[in-house]
Order: C-alpha cells, then structure tokens, then sequence
C-alpha cells in the first residue's frame, strides 16, 4: 500500500482526480468502480472540472456503482443513486449503456446483487476502485464480521453505517444494504483508498498494523499489490 499525505482536502481530492485521468489516457474505456459519501466528492468535482475542458476524454468511461442503501428510492437525496447522478453521472455525462448499478429498492434485493454480479463477470474486471475508509473499518458494506462476502450480496448493516451522513436523519433507516464483495474489489486492477473525516482514529490505527482480519474489511488491501492510500495530513 502506497500512503501519501497531503496538507487539505482539496489537495488530496486533485492528486486522486490526476490518478484518474493519468489512467483514462492510458485507456479510453475505463471502468471505474465509485463509492459515495464526503470522501469521494472533491475528486469528482475535479473530474467534473476537467470534462468540461475536455469532454472527449471521458467518453469511453464505464462507471460501476459500489454500493446502495436497501428501502430508498433512487429520487432520496440520502441514496448512492442520487449521489452519483449528481456529482458524476450527470457531470461527465455517463450514458446508460455505460453504467451498472444496484437498483434501488428492489422486490427481491438477493436476485439484484446475483444481477449486478453476472454483469460485473461478462463486462470484464474493473480498472480502478475508489473506496472511503468507513469508521469502523468498512469498505462499500463489507461490514466487520467473522467472515467476509466475496461477491455482490445483500449487508446487514452496522450502527456506524446507518449513522452515515448519507442517512442518519432518515426514518426509519434502511434495513439493508447491497455492496459489491471483497473479491469484486480486490480483483480491481487498481485501487485509491481516500482517507478523510473525523472518527476514523481507531480504524486507521489497526489499518497502520497491517493485520489482515475480517473485524477490519480495509485491512484485505495490503493483499492488493497496487493500492493508493490517500489522506489529509494528521489523519494517519
């Protein structure tokens, strides 16, 4: 793992914006697998910034939804649907055709994740995963438990997640989540880990131990050889 500090927010958000482009160059049809939440958000909008000197860029971007809230419709303010299609879909005017994403609130959540998994198989591997270090370790909902999903599948949320900004006025709050597993993840060829936000002391801490467990879902990429772990100086 590849841990570089930096003086602000916007500092970090612009260097992981750069990783982005830098791979964009190398190729045109670039899949990338984006989280949400306050982590991500500057490097979107540095993305954001740049298609607008340079839409043709981007046109070949396929984007892959890492995860969403179980119960909200994609119109809620608080799910990841509605996140994305403000800060990246729309802005870098992502298609349909190159979009794979959990439905939200689906009848039959178990068939959506089996759907977005043989989606995720016949598109091919993912070329670089943006994740956020979450408070109690998580990365997507890949909660701490004592053993750890592989692949797509429905998250029993945590108390740390359904407290997430993203929902933590909602009621009642989601009962579920749907998340891309830890092998989805780890079979990305690269990965940015973005680490910002108060409360993240103790789960940096164990990450800095590289003790690989399932109580710590973060931990698991020290197995990745191509991980940038990014954060805002005096959070390491």
């Amino acid at each position: 793992m590849n841990s570089l500090s930096f003086a602000d927010y916007g500092a970090m958000s612009a260097h992981a914006g750069h990783i982005v482009l830098s791979e964009l160059k190398k190729k045109k049809e670039l899949r990338i697998c984006a989280a949400t939440g306050n982590s991500p958000t500057g490097t979107y909008k540095f993305l954001a910034r740049q298609y607008m000197n340079r839409p043709e860029l981007f046109k070949g971007l396929h984007i892959v939804k890492l995860d969403e809230w179980g119960d909200l419709p994609g119109t809620h303010p608080g799910s990841c649907e509605y996140y994305l299609q403000e800060h990246l879909l729309k802005p870098l005017n992502i298609s349909n055709d190159r979009y794979t994403g959990f439905g939200t609130n689906p009848q039959n959540a178990r068939l959506e994740c089996e759907k977005i998994q043989q989606k995720i198989e016949n598109q091919g591997s993912i070329d670089l995963c943006i994740l956020g270090l979450g408070k109690n370790g998580h990365i997507g909902f890949n909660e701490p438990n004592e053993h750890l999903q592989p692949f797509c599948h429905v998250a029993q949320l945590s108390g740390t997640s359904l407290n997430h900004g993203m929902v933590k006025g909602i009621s009642p709050k989601p009962s579920f989540g749907m998340t891309l597993g830890m092998q989805n993840i780890l079979a990305a060829k690269k990965i940015i880990l973005l680490v910002y936000g108060t409360g993240k002391e103790e789960a940096i801490s164990i990450l800095q131990k590289k003790i690989i467990t399932p109580k710590l879902p973060a931990s698991f990429l020290w197995l990745h050889p191509n991980v940038d772990c990014l954060q805002v100086k005096n959070t390491w």
